[in-house]
């Protein structure tokens, strides 16, 4: 199942989600420019598990290893990869972002990126793997997704036998299922072979359920312009 897009309207301009979009997208079109130095580019900047666990050179983890969390929620390792991201943080992004409020809706997509990150890290300490990608933060905003709108209507492109088909589906069956193909492909062990973090996707979507609260403005703060 793709999803195309959700049925809720926004009541204030998504601009931190179209600004990670751009950002996104700007930092892959750099990385694209590297060529064969893109590779470098990757393992200075993705956040490696062993790194993040143990520390450099073996010893206890360093702010430089830290900050590699950060920074690899904006590198991708292809345009598909990209795509997929951008537009999940398009469909479901806008509408969290209107619940909490910019500069909240900026905080808790980092957070939820940084424990999605130590979630795969703790689970894979040994390796030296780059993680890159957006997936950890966005899970996060999926997971904030399902608890406050199950019930919106999610445009979906399903594939059924030889065909396609465009439908409706409620957001709790589309996000889910999503959940379960994370958790049993993570549980299996799938990533050893396709080299998805799934237990980033994991961690990501849970921290997203538990925050999304506290990081939700109460309804009688909400403006329609501002920034908390």
């Amino acid at each position: 199942m793709i999803p195309l897009k959700d049925d809720l309207p926004t009541r204030t301009a998504p601009v931190v989600t179209v600004g990670l979009i751009a950002v996104n997208i700007l930092v892959f079109m750099y990385e694209v420019s590297l060529g064969p130095a893109a590779e470098n580019f990757v393992f200075s900047f993705g956040a490696i598990p062993s790194n993040l666990v143990h520390g450099l050179k073996g010893g206890a983890p360093s702010i430089l290893a830290a900050s590699s969390v950060l920074t690899s929620m904006f590198l991708h390792g292809g345009f598909m990869h990209l795509a997929g991201n951008m537009l999940y943080l398009w469909i479901f992004g806008n509408n969290i972002e209107d619940v909490m409020g910019h500069l909240r809706f900026i905080f808790f997509y980092l957070i939820c990126g940084v424990i999605a990150a130590y979630s795969h890290a703790l689970t894979d300490p040994q390796s030296h793997v780059p993680m890159i990608g957006a997936s950890g933060a966005i899970s996060g905003v999926l997971g904030a997704y399902l608890l406050l709108f199950p019930h919106a209507k999610v445009l979906t492109l399903v594939p059924i036998g030889f065909f396609i088909q465009i439908i409706q589906i409620p957001a709790v069956l589309v996000l889910g299922l999503w959940f379960l193909i994370q958790f049993f492909s993570g549980i299996l062990g799938f990533g050893q072979v396709g080299g998805i973090a799934w237990f980033a996707h994991i961690g990501g979507f849970l921290a997203g359920m538990v925050l999304v609260y506290p990081f939700k403005r109460k309804q009688r703060r909400r403006r329609q312009e501002g920034w908390f």
